[in-house]
């Protein structure tokens, strides 16, 4: 049950506004309307067709990063509203928080991030902003969505502050709106991050029993996992297996949110912040895990790391997709006239190689899963990449 807004909750009220500034809605706060702007958004919706594990061709019922946004964003506004948090504020950055992700998941990025070491590298994180301050580009006065401060800033360090050198995306805009990357962010943004970590690690754990990587029998000796699997077997005795999986996986997730309530609700009576920004000025995060909790989430994530995201079959698929997205680079390198035409307005307007290869990551990093392959077969010729994991 949610309970009354606390005073370290982020207020639409006091928001630091919008680095353009508009008129507010009438009936809409303004973290309500940087949420909307954010589903309406074309990432948004590319995310369908993007990968979390299984390239997205590979079954209708894997997540892929738009049904992994929403599962976050179900979670985030779980244990937002019972800490007395801005549930908007809170799913406006959970859904947003995975946007700048390439074609491929993390294999994408890591190939499309060695590929750009000459010109500053790539990051996920870094790319989401630059998508929703540059790249989004339907609104007559303004390039992306132009966020509020308090989303952006969410977004950009919701798993904690950003030390060191700056990625270039996130350099080149808190060059001009300062988000204050050296410290925490807000609580809503904070229970976005570890709303994720509880997902993936849910779903990845339906996914890789469906893709039959490991068997229920392996994942019953998880912490968590065995006693919500004991629960269900006590209490249904003669369940069919698949509503047994169900029944049971869903008491994981019920154990972790609750753990975070718990773990994080002792962590604000202690500090007791008594605004947003106390909560940034803190020094350390106030959303967290349990320590008992937090060591489970980690077996449970070291499990799926080897017997999941190692397995042999997804690293030979990680092998074939990493071509793709290491044959496309240098081909758009050599041949922009290839980029669409929305894109050769840019691309005039590049005056050097980094400009060229900034505007080629990011043409490549908007890439479905789809898109990607059907592009690699029509320019480089030999036919698509074969991507049937029954030949792995």
């Amino acid at each position: 049950m949610a309970v009354m807004q606390m005073p370290y909750a982020a207020d639409p009220g006091t928001s630091r506004g919008r680095l353009v500034d508009e008129e507010e809605s009438a009936f809409r706060s303004c973290y309500q309307r940087d949420r909307d702007r954010i589903i309406h958004s074309s990432a948004f919706r590319r995310l369908k067709h993007k990968t979390q594990v299984f390239v997205e061709h590979e079954g209708d019922y894997f997540r892929t990063r738009l049904t992994h946004s929403i599962e976050v964003a179900q979670v985030a506004r779980t244990i937002a509203g019972a800490l007395g948090l801005n549930q908007e504020l809170t799913e406006a950055v959970a859904l947003a928080h995975d946007l700048g992700h390439t074609p491929f998941g993390h294999t994408g990025e890591d190939a499309l991030d060695a590929l750009m070491q000459p010109y500053g590298g790539f990051d996920h994180n870094a790319q989401a902003v630059r998508i929703v301050t540059s790249l989004e580009r339907h609104y007559a006065e303004f390039d992306g969505l132009n966020l509020t401060w308090d989303t952006l800033e969410g977004i950009a360090k919701h798993n904690g502050p950003v030390m060191g050198a700056l990625p270039w995306a996130l350099d080149e805009y808190n060059a001009r709106h300062d988000l204050e990357l050296h410290s925490h962010a807000s609580a809503e943004a904070q229970v976005a991050a570890l709303a994720d970590d509880i997902a993936y690690n849910n779903h990845d754990l339906h996914d890789g029993l469906r893709a039959g990587l490991f068997t229920e029998a392996d994942i019953r000796a998880l912490p968590i996992v065995g006693a919500c699997y004991a629960e269900v077997d006590a209490k249904y005795p003669d369940i069919e297996d698949y509503r047994r999986r169900h029944e049971a996986l869903r008491r994981v997730f019920g154990v972790m949110v609750g753990d975070v309530i718990d773990a994080s609700r002792a962590v604000l009576e202690q500090t007791a912040p008594g605004t947003a920004q106390a909560v940034r000025d803190l020094g350390r995060p106030v959303i967290r895990f349990s320590d008992q909790g937090g060591r489970d989430i980690r077996a449970i994530h070291e499990f799926l790391f080897e017997r999941m995201y190692r397995a042999p079959s997804v690293i030979e698929m990680r092998k074939r997709v990493t071509h793709v997205v290491e044959e496309l680079f240098p081909f758009y390198m050599a041949n922009p006239a290839h980029l669409p035409g929305r894109w050769q307005g840019d691309v005039a307007r590049v005056s050097d190689e980094t400009g060229l290869a900034r505007l080629v990551s990011d043409y490549i990093a908007g890439m479905t899963d789809r898109y990607a392959l059907e592009s690699h077969a029509r320019l480089l010729g030999g036919g698509a990449v074969n991507l049937d994991r029954r030949g792995v």
